[in-house]
């Protein structure tokens, strides 16, 4: 009786959870697309979509996929990474020219991402890895700034965080600083979920790694909380009334400066409209007038027509005015310009683009480029670097110039500043890009540069958005694509210095010192483990 009671009494065993096993072939496909998917969260956390905390499931994904993998691999599937992420942001490069150089481009800035993402893997195995694995991330970023042809640092993961919560970091490191933290939080999230998991049938927490795991997410958090108060639109040195004129071209493409004077035209016109309406009072009167980018394709100092259009149109507005022009010396390179215009003494200072854009303003290897794509020879005579920094003294106030492609430098925003600039201006012309995101992408990067040094920015853009932007990095007036327009407003202007803008590329060295630490830290353990394994050879 006993014995039938004990055998009814005991409880079946519980029947064993079997695990879910995909077929092989199929199993060989979810890293790499999951790499390809993490690339994907990437490019949708950039505008125009607000989605800027995509990028904190997308850099977990990311951590997933790589985590534990040989070097090899890791390149390998952060290759497909870069993919996913550059295929379709940089899509816009492709608008006129053809698919050709869109996917060149696409495949050779990839190879940064796979060689961060090798780093990853490398030191994915440490304890507190995620610092490490983000500090790779910033690090791939770096390089891709710099080469070749003096780097491309379009699709840095800062400049998707324009209206994000990490945005007030800008202010304390700049763009190296915020990206950092936003890829931190990406890896300390994915930490988090596997130690929670890999432990959870053992019924015991290892206090020390979820620790690690939830500080690589809670400290970006709380840093860009506490840096919010280094974020403020208050007016230090009283307020500039600007404006940014947007003239539109009668075309879109590469042949939009085909009609070089109605481009002129257009915003000429559209000035001395924005004087009427002064007059009649139905807008305020600006300070001074900010022109875009090739606003004038003709050379003023050359054609004589042209002068005389500048000079009627900033004699309407009757206030100093920087015009964008193609200025065309007899021999030599040509210079992308602006010229700050005087209504009575006309161009009185002129500052030369720094960075010129490669295979838009000037052609490496043109001869070896011609033989995949014949669109080169449409760019017959380079363009010419500047060496100046860029600021104009416009009534009183001292405005930085960063010409279009200039503004992913930090370097050429930065020195604007140090050199005085109370507002900047971001003069474009994306007319070349058609309707696509471009715009959108280059708009964010002014208003993370905003926040970055505490400055209004203006952004006159030849077909839009051109923009007005505060020191919060918020839009107080924008225009749309395509469209005539003239944004008037009262800016506050600010002269001091945000850590970022004092510590210059010291953030960015202090990653990549940590990177190379976390390297060696690797490297060290594996000769360890080496030694651990090796057969041992007995001694006499």
């Amino acid at each position: 009786m006993s014995a039938t009671m004990t055998a009814v009494d005991v409880p079946p065993p519980a029947p064993e959870k079997r695990r879910v096993r995909l077929p092989g072939w199929l199993a060989r496909w979810v890293r790499p697309a999951a790499a390809v998917l993490s690339g994907a969260l990437l490019f949708l956390s950039f505008p125009p979509r607000p989605l800027w905390w995509l990028a904190v499931p997308g850099f977990a994904l990311l951590g997933w996929t790589l985590r534990g993998r040989r070097l090899r691999a890791g390149f390998g599937l952060g290759y497909l990474a870069g993919l996913g992420f550059l295929l379709p942001l940089l899509v816009w490069t492709g608008e006129e020219v053809g698919a050709g150089p869109w996917l060149a481009l696409v495949a050779a800035e990839s190879l940064f991402v796979g060689a961060a993402c090798l780093l990853v893997a490398a030191v994915s195995r440490l304890p507190a890895w995620p610092v490490f694995a983000a500090a790779a991330w910033i690090v791939g970023e770096a390089a891709r700034a710099r080469v070749p042809f003096g780097g491309f640092p379009w699709g840095k993961i800062a400049f998707g965080q324009a209206d994000g919560l990490f945005l007030p970091l800008a202010a304390v490191g700049g763009t190296p600083v915020l990206g950092f933290a936003v890829a931190l939080c990406g890896f300390g999230l994915y930490e988090a979920v596997r130690v929670l998991r890999t432990h959870k049938a053992a019924g015991t927490l290892p206090r020390g790694p979820l620790a690690a795991a939830a500080l690589s997410v809670f400290v970006p958090v709380t840093a860009a909380l506490a840096a919010q108060p280094l974020v403020s639109d208050a007016a230090q040195d009283g307020t500039a009334t600007v404006a940014a004129i947007q003239g539109n071209v009668p075309r879109l493409g590469l042949d939009f400066n085909a009609q070089r004077r109605a481009v002129l035209d257009n915003h000429a016109d559209r000035t001395e409209q924005l004087a009427d309406d002064v007059a009649a009072g139905k807008a305020p009167k600006p300070d001074f007038v900010l022109w875009p980018e090739n606003s004038s394709d003709l050379d003023p100092y050359r054609n004589s027509d042209a002068r005389r259009v500048i000079d009627e149109a900033v004699g309407a507005i009757g206030v100093p005015t920087v015009i964008g022009a193609v200025v065309t010396p007899e021999t030599g390179t040509l210079r992308n310009t602006l010229i700050q215009w005087d209504p009575r003494r006309g161009p009185v200072a002129t500052y030369d683009k720094r960075h010129v854009q490669p295979f838009g303003e000037y052609i490496p290897m043109r001869s070896f480029v011609r033989i995949f794509n014949k669109n080169v020879d449409r760019v017959s005579r380079d363009f010419g670097p500047g060496s100046e920094v860029g600021v104009f003294d416009l009534a009183g106030t001292k405005v930085g110039l960063a010409t279009c492609y200039e503004a992913a430098f930090d370097w050429a925003v930065r020195d604007t500043v140090t050199h005085g600039a109370r507002l900047i201006s971001v003069p474009s012309n994306n007319a070349t890009f058609g309707r696509s995101e471009m715009t959108y992408q280059q708009l964010a990067m002014s208003r993370v540069r905003a926040v970055e040094h505490s400055r209004s920015v203006v952004v006159p853009v030849t077909s839009g958005v051109s923009a007005i932007i505060l020191p919060d990095g918020s839009i107080v007036r924008e225009s749309r694509m395509f469209t005539p327009d003239a944004l008037v407003a009262e800016v506050p202007l600010r002269s001091s210095l945000t850590p970022a803008t004092r510590l210059g590329t010291l953030p960015e060295a202090a990653l990549v010192a940590l990177a190379a630490a976390g390297l060696g830290w690797a490297a060290v353990r594996v000769a360890a483990a080496r030694r651990r394994t090796s057969p041992q050879v007995p001694t006499a």
